[in-house]
């Protein structure tokens, strides 16, 4: 491999890895409020949230609730499932599973 390249590669890895290090070592010790980890707990289903809407209700820049949508039917098994169990793998298996058979049937 050339030089250059490794170079560039290592860079790149330490460009990524020193945002997500420095906080955890920084923040280390510190002990936080109550109220505010329980707002942090809050913080990857308000980004899942966020991902998936526009792809779930948004079709050409418009809000549609087409039901001929696999993703749409596919939603609401995998969110009674993530509700029920608290489990990322079930949730992650019933939706895949459940997409792909609403893409069959559709």
């Amino acid at each position: 491999m050339d030089k250059e390249i490794a170079l560039i590669i290592v860079g790149m890895a330490i460009v990524s890895y020193i945002p997500r290090a420095l906080p955890l070592i920084a923040l280390n010790k510190v002990e936080f409020p109550p109220t505010f980890v329980k707002w942090l707990n809050y913080i990857p289903v308000a980004v899942l949230a966020a991902l998936l809407t526009p792809d779930l209700f948004v079709f050409q820049d418009q809000f549609n609730l087409h039901l001929a949508k696999a993703g749409l039917f596919a939603a609401v098994p995998t969110f009674v499932i993530a509700i029920f169990s608290r489990s990322m793998i079930w949730a992650l298996l019933v939706g895949m599973g459940s997409y792909a058979l609403f893409q069959f049937l559709f």
